[in-house]
């Protein structure tokens, strides 16, 4: 009897996080009052009800269409307080320069700027245009040939989706389907959904990389997902760089921080390939220097009730030989801490400054450094307003540069 009653006790504790990571209030066996199911395709583009499936007389007339260089494809535009559930898209033309080259946007509520913007590959988790079969909480690509996402995304007004083609060429065989919800009553506390991407081909030596730039308002902080392409010329690991997540008036300091970049994605010693539920590393090569990973933080919530910033730290390691070896080649990076045996040196609180070249330390010690690599993140995040004041995304030309997988020798 202690057993039944213990497995059904967490059964209802498994039960309670998964309603709360769905945000879901609507039983499986029950329908609520007033709401109706829609979706949109190309098919039936307007979600009207007995309008789908009118081309060719019925028999499968529009399950795709076209979309010409620099053109703009409305993909749904709908009236009225609802939810989108899920988004399912599919091309058949998935190389990295067309997956930063599509620019997905969405509107809530009749705003003059986007909630959303973002390259398609990126924000579907193709970090880096680099699609693989996976799947998240969040997102999946059952196979590596389509992009499914599963965020909800409540709207009170209206609800706008645009798919942009930023580049010279025709992009044909566009499938996709946005599964909604219409007739919804939202209470006062029910967030929009928020979706911001930003690249430095090179970040700047000792400055953090923004993954989420300010964003004033009330909210939480849902993840991100993230690539790296590691600067050719940088040795050893980079990802010693620690997660900061600066809140509600934090100013030189942050609240909430992390202890390495490998850590804040679940793992540590080093950045495999993996897929959970919340976080996942889907490409890892060292070849390339690609390496991709997201974090979703849905059973940890962050929230914040005036503003955030979210960044992470530049620092890399190797061992001291190779580090001195880079410093005399004029490399720009800047060590900041050394490890060896049970001791810690901290680089940066030494007064006078250390020399590294005649620091104690036996060549073979660790040292974590300062340098440059190229970052890019979607961030996603939950806001109470439908516009978020965050930059524009980059021009086409800043989005693709450097994609290209490196060349045998």
């Amino acid at each position: 009897m202690t057993r039944v009653l213990m497995m059904g006790t967490c059964f209802l504790v498994v039960g309670a996080v998964w309603s709360a990571v769905w945000a879901e209030t609507i039983e499986l066996y029950r329908k609520p009052a007033g709401v109706q199911t829609r979706w949109v395709s190309f098919e039936n583009p307007t979600g009207t009800r007995g309008a789908g499936g009118t081309a060719n007389k019925g028999a499968k007339g529009a399950a795709f269409d076209y979309i010409k260089p620099r053109e703009s494809k409305v993909l749904l535009d709908v009236q009225g307080s609802g939810m989108i559930r899920r988004t399912w898209l599919t091309i058949r033309n998935r190389e990295a320069e067309t997956l930063r080259s599509l620019r997905l946007e969405m509107y809530w509520d009749g705003a003059a700027t986007p909630a959303v913007s973002g390259p398609l590959g990126d924000f579907f988790c193709a970090i880096l245009g680099r699609p693989v079969a996976f799947e998240s909480a969040l997102f999946s690509n059952p196979e590596g040939r389509s992009f499914n996402c599963y965020i909800p995304m409540p709207f009170r007004k209206s609800a706008k989706v645009v798919l942009i083609n930023d580049s010279d060429k025709h992009l044909g065989d566009v499938f996709y389907d946005i599964d909604y919800l219409l007739g919804m009553d939202h209470p006062d506390d029910v967030l929009y959904f928020h979706a911001s991407w930003r690249r430095e081909r090179w970040t700047t030596l000792g400055k953090d990389f923004e993954i989420l730039p300010k964003v004033r308002g009330a909210g939480r902080f849902l993840g991100a997902n993230i690539g790296v392409i590691v600067h050719p010329d940088n040795i050893g690991w980079w990802g010693e760089g620690e997660v900061k997540m600066y809140i509600d008036g934090d100013t030189d300091y942050p609240t909430i921080i992390g202890t390495g970049t490998e850590d804040y994605i679940g793992t540590g010693w080093g950045q495999g390939t993996y897929a959970q539920r919340y976080q996942g590393s889907l490409v890892s090569d060292g070849k390339n220097g690609h390496f991709t990973f997201y974090r979703y933080h849905v059973p940890d919530p962050v929230y914040f009730d005036e503003e955030i910033r979210v960044t992470m730290q530049q620092i890399g390691g190797s061992n001291k030989a190779a580090v001195l070896d880079q410093l005399k080649k004029g490399r720009p990076i800047k060590p900041v801490s050394i490890i060896y045996g049970n001791t810690f040196v901290r680089l940066l609180d030494a007064d006078p400054p250390i020399d590294l070249e005649k620091h104690e330390s036996p060549e073979s010690a660790w040292v974590n450094f300062y340098r440059q690599d190229d970052w890019s993140a979607v961030a996603f995040l939950y806001l109470d307003a439908p516009e978020n004041g965050l930059p524009t995304i980059a021009e086409l030309d800043a989005r693709i540069e450097g994609l290209e997988l490196r060349k045998k020798k």
